[in-house]
């Protein structure tokens, strides 16, 4: 499994909870999850910018319109022409002025976790996210407030539109009847797991290859959890972890996938992390008719569909209401 796939077996949504769609959810940044970037005015260089136009008295800059153009090239490999950026700078500087407005309380440390997110399923730390955006002239303070805008955005929609967010089971099963390609959907388990962790210290490549080996001499005679565990124990440097238990809608396909094929009692491939080599115990399956892959799909979906319909309504009235000098 790769890092990304083990990150979300430890840390996959709660079955039944209803998605939020978070910054990454809305906007990609290399092909996945990021948006254009730029929301509200930070300070400008030293030298003088000129000002396009002010919202509520609030002015947007050259540099605020470069500085989303260069990130809609790094992400997308292009741009839209200067007056949609500007029409979405009025957006971000709208969505920032509301929340002031309400007084959403969020913190550096929850734009940091958001920054961090982005970073780690593009395979990199914050630091070096901040130096690929550096390098193609994009700061780094632009996108955390974009990401700031956004979430108290998303508090504020979920706030105002609280009832009419709520995703009925029969218009999830209505969706999933639409979507429906073939007779045959996929069936939901629970999968109860035991990570097994053969410890390595960071940069000793030789090791980390003997504790492969290890690893793999492991799997092939591990036979049922409670045998298998304990002897994973005896063993020299290897930590167990607690139990976890994740359904199947949690997991990406490919994770899905792994799991369907490693057989109760057995453990799934090793894979190298910054620790060292880590295996799970698939200790139990059970199949759950209550939520499927599918289901999860069309629930995200409806509610996505619901929080964009929203969303884009409550942003009309507010350029309704604001004054925009051009």
């Amino acid at each position: 499994m790769t890092s990304v796939r083990r990150e979300t077996i430890r840390h996959a949504a709660p079955r039944g909870r209803v998605p939020v769609p978070s910054s990454d959810f809305r906007f990609r940044v290399f092909g996945f999850a990021a948006a254009a970037i730029a929301a509200t005015t930070l300070a400008a260089p030293a030298r003088a910018q000129h000002v396009v136009l002010k919202v509520n008295g609030e002015v947007i800059t050259d540099y605020d319109v470069e500085q989303r153009a260069k990130f809609n090239m790094l992400a997308n490999h292009q741009s839209p022409p200067r007056r949609e950026i500007i029409e979405e700078l009025i957006d971000d500087k709208l969505k920032a002025q509301v929340a002031r407005r309400y007084k959403i309380d969020l913190t550096d440390k929850d734009v940091d976790a958001q920054y961090a997110d982005m970073a780690k399923r593009m395979h990199l730390n914050a630091d070096q996210l901040t130096q690929t955006l550096n390098t193609n002239g994009v700061d780094a303070k632009t996108l955390k407030a974009k990401i700031l805008a956004d979430l108290s955005w998303q508090y504020i929609i979920r706030g105002r539109f609280q009832s009419s967010l709520q995703v009925s089971e029969q218009s999830v099963n209505d969706e999933v009847a639409n979507q429906k390609k073939t007779d045959k959907f996929e069936v939901g388990y629970d999968y109860t797991l035991r990570p097994i962790l053969f410890l390595v210290p960071r940069g000793n490549t030789a090791l980390m290859e003997a504790r492969r080996k290890d690893a793999d001499a492991l799997r092939a005679r591990f036979a049922g959890c409670d045998v298998g565990i304990a002897a994973a124990r005896a063993q020299h440097d290897v930590v167990i972890r607690e139990p976890i238990t994740k359904n199947s809608s949690d997991l990406l396909a490919p994770l899905r996938e792994i799991l369907n094929k490693t057989e109760v009692g057995h453990l799934t491939p090793p894979e190298t992390t910054d620790q060292g080599v880590e295996l799970f115990a698939l200790c139990d399956k059970k199949e759950t008719p209550t939520e499927t892959p599918e289901k999860r799909a069309a629930r995200e979906k409806i509610f996505s569909d619901q929080f964009q319909a929203k969303s884009k309504a409550y942003l009309t009235n507010l350029r309704r209401q604001a004054m925009i000098e051009r």
